[in-house]
C-alpha cells in the first residue's frame, strides 16, 4: 500500500516506512526501520502474510528486532511467532493480555527502540482492555490499532471492551497528540490508508466535532454488530502469539525455499549445486543462448520459455524442478506457469545463471 521515507533536517534518511495490506481481513501491517542501523519493527503482522513480510525485510537488508501487536485481534491470527522463529525478534504485546510466548510485555509509558528511533507505548483500552497505541519518537506518526479507525473506532462489546474507556483513550491519549500527527489504523475497508489527529477530531462521526461522551456511549452501545466471524480461531491463536499447534506448514519438505517479496518460491545456487542428482534443473533460455558463450549447467534440461507449456510431458515427474535463465526473470515466469499447471515441487533459481557463476559454480560451453 503506502510507501514513505521521512527525512531529517539535514536531508539524511531517518525512517524507512512501509504500509502493507491483507485483503482477506482488511488489516494493515506496518514496517518501520532505522536506515543507519538497519534495525526494524513490524506492527500487527498477519499469520498468512508472514512470509511476505519476511521477504520484504530480507530484501531491504533489515534486522527485525520486534514483532508488535496493538491488541489481541479477533479477526486474524498474528504472524509474530513465525517472525520470531525466523529472525529471533522479540514478541511484544500488552502485558495485561496474558498471552503466551510474549518476550516483551508492554505497559503504558514503555518504549520500543529500533536503532536511533523508538516508539512510545500508550495504553488505549476500550476496544479491548489490552489495546495499545504506538507513537513515533517525534510524534509525527501513531499506530492506533482498532482504538481509532479512519472516521470510526473499534467496537466495545467483547474482550472487556468499554465505550467509556474508549472515549477516554481516544481523547486523552490519541487526540492529545499534535494536530499534524498522522494516524495509521489497524484496519480499513474503504480504500483509505491514513488520517490525522486534526481530521478525526473534526470529522469522525462517533467522537469528533461537538460529540459528547454520552453521544459516543449511546452510539457504541447500540451498534448491534454481528459476531466477528473468525473470533473462535483468532483469539486462541493470538493467545499463543500466533504459534501454530503444528509447525510443519511454514517450510517445504523438499528444499529450503525462500519466498521473495514478489511472491515467488526461490532457491539458492548453493543448495542446487549440492542436489543436482535429485532435481531437474530446467533452463528456459532461447536456443541461441543455450548454444551461446554464456554457457550452461552440466546436466540441465533445455526447454525455451515459449515452448514450455506445450512440452510439459517431457518434464520428469518423479523429482522437483528448479528453473533457471540468465538473470532469473524469465525463469520466474516459467516457475509461476508450472505452479499454475499443478507442479508443487518447483522453484526459481535465485539470480539465475549469472549468480550461479558469480558464486563460483561451473558452466560448461557447448561442444
Amino acid at each position: 500500500m503506502g510507501v514513505s521515507i521521512a527525512f531529517d533536517a539535514a536531508g539524511a534518511s531517518s525512517l524507512l516506512f512501509r504500509q502493507l495490506w491483507d485483503s482477506g481481513t482488511g488489516t494493515f501491517t506496518y514496517l518501520l526501520a532505522d536506515p543507519l542501523s538497519s534495525e526494524a519493527v513490524l506492527i500487527d503482522p498477519v499469520f498468512e502474510r508472514h512470509s511476505r513480510d519476511l521477504a520484504l525485510i530480507n530484501e531491504l537488508g533489515l534486522r527485525l528486532v520486534a514483532s508488535i501487536d496493538t491488541h489481541v485481534h479477533a479477526d486474524h491470527v498474528t504472524g509474530s511467532w513465525c517472525l520470531h522463529a525466523a529472525t529471533g525478534c522479540s514478541i511484544a504485546l500488552a502485558a495485561v493480555a496474558g498471552a503466551d510466548f510474549v518476550s516483551q510485555p508492554l505497559a503504558h509509558g514503555d518504549s520500543i527502540v529500533f536503532g536511533r528511533r523508538s516508539l512510545s507505548v500508550r495504553a488505549t483500552p476500550g476496544h479491548t482492555d489490552g489495546c495499545l497505541t504506538y507513537v513515533l519518537d517525534d510524534a509525527s506518526m501513531a499506530f492506533t490499532g482498532d482504538a481509532l479507525l479512519i472516521r470510526g473506532c473499534g467496537r466495545c462489546d467483547f474482550q472487556q471492551g468499554s465505550a467509556e474507556a474508549l472515549w477516554n483513550s481516544i481523547n486523552k491519549q490519541i487526540l492529545s497528540l499534535p494536530q499534524h500527527c498522522l494516524l495509521y489504523p489497524g484496519h480499513d475497508y474503504e480504500g483509505r490508508s491514513v488520517t490525522s489527529v486534526a481530521e478525526e477530531a473534526r470529522f469522525n462521526p462517533r467522537f469528533g466535532g461537538a460529540a459528547r461522551e454520552q453521544d459516543f456511549i449511546g452510539t457504541m452501545d447500540n451498534l448491534q454488530l454481528p459476531h466477528p466471524r473468525r473470533i473462535d480461531v483468532a483469539l486462541p491463536g493470538n493467545l499463543r502469539s500466533g504459534r501454530p499447534l503444528e509447525e510443519s506448514e511454514s517450510r517445504s519438505d523438499w528444499a529450503p525455499l525462500q519466498r521473495s517479496y514478489a511472491g515467488l518460491d526461490e532457491i539458492t545456487p548453493d543448495w542446487v549445486a549440492g542436489h543436482l542428482d535429485v532435481i531437474t534443473l530446467l533452463d528456459v533460455r532461447s536456443n541461441e543462448e543455450w548454444l551461446g558463450p554464456d554457457g550452461r549447467v552440466a546436466g540441465s534440461l533445455h526447454l525455451p520459455l515459449p515452448d514450455l507449456m506445450q512440452s510439459l510431458e517431457t518434464l520428469p515427474c518423479d523429482r522437483p524442478v528448479v528453473v533457471t535463465c540468465y538473470a532469473g526473470s524469465r525463469s520466474a515466469l516459467a516457475t509461476q506457469q508450472l505452479q499454475r499447471n499443478g507442479l508443487k515441487q518447483v522453484a526459481n533459481l535465485r539470480g539465475g545463471l549469472q549468480r550461479w557463476a558469480a558464486d563460483g559454480y561451473p558452466l560448461e560451453l557447448p561442444k
